[in-house]
């Protein structure tokens, strides 16, 4: 029987700086200082904050982001791996923090970068996972092999993975993940750093396993990955879900559809007033320095009423791009910034 996800009001507040932070990079949460004085909190990253779900048993369900959005710390929660501050989190009936060692059972993990052991051979690692789960030697073996051959690594299976290259190594990741055949999977930006043709092959393996009634999670920065394999998709920023349904419906709740952003040399309140009264136009944002997102149910059409516009209020227009519906413009509608950022 297929298995499930649910969390409720998950929140996770880091107090200590990972490596990363640590040296001073940008990691994209949201930051919080506590009160001055000599015991104030110097140290607080809030990761989640107040995540609901729903993951619905045999569906391809898809977290999408930027960078630092909380995804990775949300999978950390389901899969045993970071303790939540507050809030609870399941997989089918298993509560994941009361019932870890059944949870690590039902599920899969492939991480966000390769975490194989590089003094073992492919075959090796799938072996030893098997063994781990307790999977008999024969089945170990033939599992092993049918894995090596789905994913394209058979001619290399016996030799050591130093040679590998980061395609394959992130192929071996997801084989490993699979070999103790769990009822709910994992991945973690699957595709980060791939080629077009094993992205591809990527894709299919994970619609197949899914076609066996398998729940899959996974995250992505990638409009066009969460778009092709997600059922249902969740729109995350700064630890906090913004949008939620599947890629029709999110597509479809976005003013108008099309994106138009423009870029005149002033954006007056006259002006921008006259955009807003074009036919079709359902929204327009504007920030004060010339820079003005149009939502509207046409696209082509508007750009010579638009120009005409400008001519008449004297001003400029220097750049205009046109996006049909997306998920990159939903997240720019809620946010006013790219998902890529």
């Amino acid at each position: 029987m297929a298995i499930g996800i649910r969390t409720l009001d998950l929140r996770k507040v880091y107090t200590s700086p990972p490596p990363a932070a640590a040296q001073g990079r940008n990691l994209g949460f949201t930051m919080a200082h506590g009160p001055k004085g000599p015991n104030r909190q110097k140290f607080k990253i809030v990761a989640l904050d107040g995540v609901s779900l729903e993951v619905h048993a045999g569906e391809i369900f898809g977290l999408l982001g930027p960078n630092g959005a909380g995804k990775t710390t949300a999978i950390g929660v389901l899969t045993t791996r970071v303790r939540p501050t507050a809030g609870q989190a399941w997989i089918g009936p298993h509560e994941v923090w009361k019932d870890p060692v059944a949870v690590k059972h039902l599920i899969g993990v492939v991480p966000q970068r390769p975490n194989l052991d590089f003094a073992l051979t492919a075959r090796e690692v799938l072996l030893f996972h098997g063994a781990y789960f307790g999977v008999a030697a024969a089945e170990r073996a033939r599992r092993a092999q049918a894995l090596l051959e789905q994913f394209k690594l058979s001619d290399r299976a016996d030799q050591l993975m130093l040679g590998y290259s980061g395609g394959m190594l992130q192929r071996l990741s997801i084989a490993r993940a699979l070999m103790h055949d769990p009822e709910v999977l994992f991945l973690d930006e699957p595709s980060a750093g791939l080629d077009p043709q094993t992205r591809l092959l990527l894709w299919e393996i994970v619609r197949e396993y899914n076609r066996r009634g398998k729940t899959i999670l996974l995250t992505t920065h990638n409009m066009e990955e969460a778009d092709a394999l997600s059922d249902r998709l969740a729109i995350v920023d700064h630890g906090r879900i913004i949008a939620s349904g599947t890629p029709a419906q999110l597509k479809s709740s976005i003013p108008g559809g099309f994106l138009l952003r423009l870029k005149f040399d002033a954006s007056p309140p006259d002006f921008v007033r006259a955009l807003q009264g074009l036919a079709g136009v359902r929204e327009v944002r504007c920030d004060g320095a010339g820079e003005v997102d149009l939502y509207a149910d046409r696209s082509g059409s508007l750009v010579p009423e638009i120009i005409s516009l400008a001519s008449g209020a004297r001003l400029s227009l220097r750049d205009i791009h046109i996006a049909e519906p997306s998920l990159e413009n939903l997240f720019l509608h809620h946010t006013g910034r790219s998902l890529r950022e």
